[in-house]
């Protein structure tokens, strides 16, 4: 039996990890569910796990969970705040941390997982995007396992000769190219003139997956793209030159790995969060995660195009800022935040998101990331930048 944390678990992959788990209670037990101010859900999914410990970062929302937890009789002892987090994924108690925290907001309890020498199931690609040499180090250092949850990570890996150990460096090692692929969100198909005036209903309508706000506008800008980019150069070790990203609109295959002898390997399947969260938290074997089967003859077709960094300026930008190496990266995602947020909020435009992100990038200087206050600094500095260019 594995005592599971659950960084995240109100939004759709924490929801997703809960349905996959919902079906091994013989194999996995919930130590710590956690959430950010969505008082109900998380409410919900306590009476039904009765995790031993429920976080919500929202010291208020904590006070009303711990009220409806007392009148409702359970068991489960109710924290707040970032502290709490890093305490609930390091617990002694824990084996897997399921980290599905949206943004920079998850960096903190991933790294204490990793200093704690967790399996880290990691949906919360920021972590890696702000401060990858810092995570990676505390991997190694500490005997951790990372695991990527992201569909397109969880393919590659998949696709990769990583037996029953784990590596981190594949460049050189026989394999030409990872191949990332991109539905291209729900304006693949519209003309860059026409992207101005596009909603935010209108961007959180996946044509493909079922995700929160935030991620959802960070595949209309293919900026989600950008940072999974960013993601698999720390994850598996290869040059951004060795990263390739490849509209494929049903979003059936989610990566491939492109090797030297000529051999494309892919891994396929519907686009469901419980593929990929039950491959990693049964690996290196295997579990029901309650997927449809693929029905290639229903499917018909698969098609790609490439991904044009014209339509897409978010990804350009992406790239650019793993070519710069240091809190370049950082800074692109603080600078991301900001502008999602504010264009969630109809305060700036569409359009406005990349031209923002620019604007920090060009403006802020970069350090060399070695330590966890340059990191933070440098994402502070970067989202007052932000805010500036917001009217």
């Amino acid at each position: 039996m594995k005592a599971i944390t659950l960084l995240g678990s109100t939004g759709s992959i924490g929801t997703s990890a809960l349905s996959v788990l919902r079906q091994h209670p013989d194999k996995y037990n919930i130590y710590a569910l956690t959430a950010n101010r969505s008082v109900d859900i998380l409410f919900e999914q306590c009476q039904q796990f009765e995790p031993k410990i429920a976080v919500m970062l929202d010291e208020s929302s904590a006070e009303l969970l711990s009220l409806r937890v007392k009148t409702a009789g359970l068991l489960t002892e109710v924290l707040s705040g970032e502290q709490a987090l890093e305490e609930v994924a390091g617990n002694e108690a824990v084996d897997y941390v399921v980290a599905a925290i949206v943004g920079a907001a998850g960096l903190l309890p991933i790294l204490a997982a990793a200093k704690a020498g967790k399996r880290i199931l990691l949906a919360n690609k920021e972590a890696l995007v702000m401060s990858g040499r810092l995570l990676m180090r505390e991997i190694a250092t500490n005997g951790a396992t990372l695991l990527p949850v992201d569909s397109e990570h969880n393919a590659i890996w998949q696709c990769l000769p990583v037996g029953k150990s784990q590596q981190y460096q594949y460049e050189g090692k026989g394999i030409r190219r990872i191949i990332l692929t991109a539905s291209g969100g729900p304006f693949r198909d519209y003309e860059l003139q026409d992207l101005e005036n596009v909603t935010p209903e209108q961007a959180i309508a996946h044509p493909n997956w079922s995700m929160g706000e935030k991620i959802s506008v960070d595949s209309a800008t293919m900026m989600n793209k950008g940072l999974e980019v960013i993601e698999a150069h720390w994850l598996f070790g290869m040059s951004s030159k060795s990263i390739e990203v490849v509209l494929h609109r049903q979003s059936i295959i989610h990566s491939m790995v492109d090797y030297i002898d000529g051999s494309v390997l892919a891994q396929m399947g519907n686009p469901d969060m419980r593929t990929p969260i039950a491959n990693a938290l049964a690996w290196p074997n295997r579990i029901n995660s309650g997927v449809i089967p693929l029905d290639l003859v229903a499917l018909g077709r698969l098609d790609f195009a490439k991904a044009d960094h014209k339509h897409y300026p978010c990804l350009a930008l992406a790239y650019e800022a793993l070519e710069a190496g240091g809190t370049t990266t950082a800074i692109l995602n603080a600078a991301n935040e900001v502008a999602v947020d504010a264009f969630l909020n109809k305060r700036i435009k569409f359009t406005d998101i990349p031209i923002i992100i620019e604007q920090v990038l060009s403006e802020q200087t970069s350090c060399s990331g070695d330590s966890l206050e340059q990191v933070l600094a440098d994402d502070k500095e970067a989202r007052s930048l932000a805010n500036k260019y917001i009217i």
